[in-house]
């Protein structure tokens, strides 16, 4: 677990670039409630998974929630390099399972839609980014390198390398462009398939527009012309 905790800890330094300079590793250690928030919960799902400790895993998860703002139960399953950006108001449930290289920003909720039995909280692949306030819900698939955007509610299974957005969230294709290697922290430039697809639509109407002018222009200037052929 130590190891776990390291590569933790590498990826807050890599991941924000806030925690740079001397003083990075410090603030990081000392500061940073996402990284206060994995380790807790990394103690807690050892006595909840390994040991089967009742009631005292829970207890840990309350505390972790009161110090750092981040509610993780002890069941959930987290990967290596996970780092949580700010992390007020973020919810993890219980069946939840977490690839490697996560990154989480504040507000996502990884949560249920009801009260199902079993596996009833998402999984999420590898090099996965959610946004600040995005909701993934129920038992679904996060595929591996996919970006969710602020805001977003996933409620399907999405692809590996797909940026998805939106309310309910919607998989913006990028033509085969993958995502490279590790988390891609750009959640402002994604893109809006809705939007795009509002403005083709204006631009047809515009071109349909022009045309009917045109045709207009055509028949005032043919009586015109008759009248001049008479007179010839």
């Amino acid at each position: 677990m130590i190891r776990t905790v390291i590569n933790d800890f590498k990826a807050c330094l890599e991941n924000d670039p806030a925690a740079r300079g001397f003083w990075g590793p410090l603030e990081v250690l000392f500061t940073y409630a996402g990284f206060h928030a994995i380790i807790l919960h990394r103690i807690a799902h050892f006595l909840h998974t390994r040991l089967r400790i009742p009631f005292i895993p829970r207890v840990i998860s309350q505390i972790n929630r009161f110090l750092t703002g981040i509610e993780i139960h002890p069941g959930a399953q987290i990967g290596q390099r996970f780092f949580i950006d700010h992390g007020m108001g973020v919810v993890i449930g219980e069946t939840t399972i977490i690839g490697d290289g996560c990154v989480l920003f504040q507000g996502v909720t990884l949560g249920g839609t009801g009260k199902e039995t079993g596996k009833r909280h998402p999984t999420l692949g590898n090099n996965v980014m959610v946004s600040a306030g995005a909701k993934v819900l129920g038992n679904i698939r996060i595929g591996n390198n996919v970006k969710i955007g602020a805001g977003s509610v996933v409620l399907m299974d999405v692809p590996d390398n797909c940026t998805v957005v939106g309310v309910p969230g919607r998989i913006a294709v990028r033509e085969g462009q993958k995502v490279s290697r590790g988390v891609d922290l750009d959640h402002i430039h994604l893109p809006d398939p809705i939007m795009e697809r509002l403005e083709s639509l204006h631009k047809e109407i515009l071109e349909l527009h022009e045309e009917i002018e045109q045709h207009r222009r055509e028949e005032q200037k043919r009586p015109v012309d008759d009248k001049q052929r008479l007179a010839l």
